[in-house]
């Protein structure tokens, strides 16, 4: 038994490295698919506790997966457990460790593609403005509060790829920021002048007051000198919408939404607006086209006389 629980951890930790050195997958990823199979392994054991890695078969993937529906996982997360078993068996068959790979015949649950939250195009400037008139008193934080918020809704990066910005990222030329994105994928973002001068603020006068030994290179930096990390962005995100009347709840990713419906509602070509996310896949991109459609739906439904 102990010999097994050992063998479980051994293969847990190899697929861990295959995630993050081979598949270059986010520590958020390689988190929740470790705690996936963490759960898989367990209900292995549950089922026979001499079992090894050689007893994962598709029936007892199945159920598995069936008895996490039954306690109630939501779709999302069953699409995710499905494709964390499939990753995990396609490499333990790769690697010799079962002799064959029983998860390439499990079907995938298919997620409810969901509404995405966005601001209305006069939130989104309320919100700005008001990010405008706290950098005007030039204080450093609220001069980093007004460069987050204003980067976050000009470019359309995530929250890690805005807290991982180096100075040197920063083209002020060409407006432009350099992001490492999901699977060590690097792109260009553009932003515009409103952006522009909050970093020029930023840089020359808030940044400088923030500095330490400790700052290294980073962009966006805490209280103490530090990297910015992304609890405190979302904090500080989530604050700053929250102020605006009638506003959603929303946080980093709900201004990237709303950055990708307003390009789209203005006339962007999705394929470009595919690039400038950094979307692997233009299904995801597509999300935005319904999210508009819906909102020119509600307007027809308020407005014309025959709705």
């Amino acid at each position: 038994m102990t010999q097994q629980r050992d063998g479980f951890g051994a293969a847990l930790d190899a697929f861990a490295e295959h995630l993050q050195l081979e598949r270059g997958r986010s520590e958020h990823t390689v988190r929740a698919y470790l705690a996936d199979i963490r759960s898989l392994l367990g209900y292995l054991r549950e089922q026979d506790p001499d079992a090894g890695l050689g007893a994962i078969d598709l029936p007892l993937l199945r159920s598995w997966l069936a008895a996490q529906q039954q306690e109630g996982a939501a779709r999302t997360s069953m699409s995710r457990r499905t494709s964390s078993v499939r990753t995990f068996t396609a490499w333990l068959a790769h690697t010799g460790r079962i002799p064959s790979d029983p998860g390439i015949r499990l079907a995938s649950a298919k997620p409810h593609r969901t509404l995405p939250a966005v601001l209305r195009r006069q939130q989104a400037a309320d919100i700005l403005r008001a990010t405008d008139a706290g950098a005007a008193q030039q204080d450093p934080i609220a001069l980093r509060d007004a460069l987050i918020v204003e980067l976050l809704y000009a470019t359309g990066i995530r929250v890690g790829e805005l807290c991982g910005l180096d100075v040197g990222d920063v083209d002020h030329e060409r407006m432009l920021v350099r992001v490492l994105g999901k699977g060590d994928k690097q792109r260009a973002a553009p932003f515009g002048s409103p952006a522009a001068a909050a970093l020029r603020a930023w840089l020359e006068v808030g940044r400088p007051a923030l500095a330490t030994d400790t700052s290294g290179a980073a962009l966006l930096l805490g209280r103490r000198g530090r990297r910015l990390d992304q609890r405190q962005a979302r904090t500080v995100v989530h604050e700053t919408v929250s102020a605006v009347p009638g506003a959603p709840d929303i946080g980093p990713h709900g201004l990237r939404h709303s950055a990708a419906t307003h390009l789209l509602e203005g006339g962007a070509d999705l394929r470009v607006v595919q690039e400038l996310l950094g979307h692997a896949s233009m299904a995801t991109t597509q999300l935005y086209t319904h999210v508009s459609v819906e909102r020119l739906r509600k307007v027809h439904d308020q407005a014309h006389p025959r709705a």
